[in-house]
């Protein structure tokens, strides 16, 4: 295993230059120049041509490179055309609430999909059956924002009982913290929950039929050792991995959802920035996603040793 860690992280370092690469080439295909944004409506060329060699616009593409990814490395995202901020602080700003968003929608998608999906594999063509699978469409098919709006009137406006939108951080009022994620990881939750019940239900049915588990059975073991012990833990490999890409994209930010409720969280961060051409913070936040979603298939890698010890040797 150890051999094998080394390995993975080895082949980290290649895809990540190359991330950084593309990053960094796509992000000059866009329009507009910082230079010219920043010098507002005056539009000074001595101005400008100072704010272009500062930014290092004037260079060659590949010394601009240079530039930034020296910077990446000693931990200076750059700073943020519009606020001047450093871009590393923004992120930091706006990543917690993301992370608490993506981890609260994930339990509510595990808690509902795993289950789910392992009853209708076991009570296969019966209502149960049936049943999971309406939801799993009907969680695929609504989309997120229709969804938010829906449970806006409902829970807020005709019942009070959860706020409509509006983001109060867990260490100012734990409770309030609690009322005003809860509405958006469900409504991120269930549309993961859908696709974790889909794949749960089929990896379960294979592993089901296998041979291994015909011995369980004709060995006496109850039908929830057998379920549960036996082919759950042979039938998770496939949904590890879907939970990690799942994962990674609620901390890319769920844009839609985080305009509807009004959260501020990665989503409206990338938004922010495209609009304003703020190139910087594109950066920096499309690095630190791509970033997440390498370490998170590396520790769903990891995570299937745990699940089936076959694979340790």
């Amino acid at each position: 295993m150890a051999e094998y860690l080394l390995k993975r992280l080895a082949s980290i370092i290649p895809t990540l230059v190359f991330v950084s690469m593309l990053i960094f080439g796509l992000q000059q295909l866009l329009p507009g120049d910082p230079a010219m944004i920043l010098a507002g409506e005056d539009q000074d060329p001595a101005l400008i041509a100072h704010l272009r060699a500062k930014l290092h616009l004037d260079e060659p593409l590949p010394l601009r490179y240079a530039y930034w990814i020296g910077g990446v490395l000693q931990g200076d995202l750059g700073d943020s055309v519009r606020t001047q901020q450093p871009v590393l602080e923004l992120i930091l700003q706006k990543l917690p609430v993301t992370i608490e968003l993506a981890l609260l929608s994930m339990t509510v998608a595990l808690v509902i999909g795993i289950p789910t999906g392992v009853i209708a594999a076991v009570g296969r063509d019966t209502a149960w059956d049936y049943g999971a699978t309406v939801f799993a469409l009907g969680g695929l098919s609504m989309p997120n924002f229709w969804l938010g709006i829906l449970m806006i009137l409902l829970f807020s406006v005709q019942l009070g009982w959860l706020p409509a939108s509006g983001y109060v951080s867990p260490a100012e009022d734990l409770w309030a913290n609690l009322q005003a994620m809860l509405m958006p990881a469900i409504v991120l939750g269930t549309g993961i929950a859908a696709v974790l019940m889909r794949h749960t239900r089929s990896a379960m049915l294979q592993v089901l039929s296998a041979d291994y588990v015909r011995t369980a059975r004709a060995k006496g073991l109850s039908e929830r050792v057998v379920v549960l012990r036996h082919a759950l833990r042979n039938a998770l490999t496939p949904v590890i991995t879907l939970g990690a890409l799942e994962l990674g994209t609620l901390l890319s930010g769920a844009v839609l959802t985080e305009q509807v409720f009004t959260i501020p969280g990665f989503g409206k961060l990338i938004v922010d920035a495209v609009f304003n051409r703020d190139y910087a913070v594109v950066q920096g936040v499309v690095l630190i996603t791509a970033t997440a979603y390498i370490m998170l298939n590396l520790l769903a890698d990891l995570a299937y040793f745990a699940v089936n010890p076959r694979l340790r040797h």
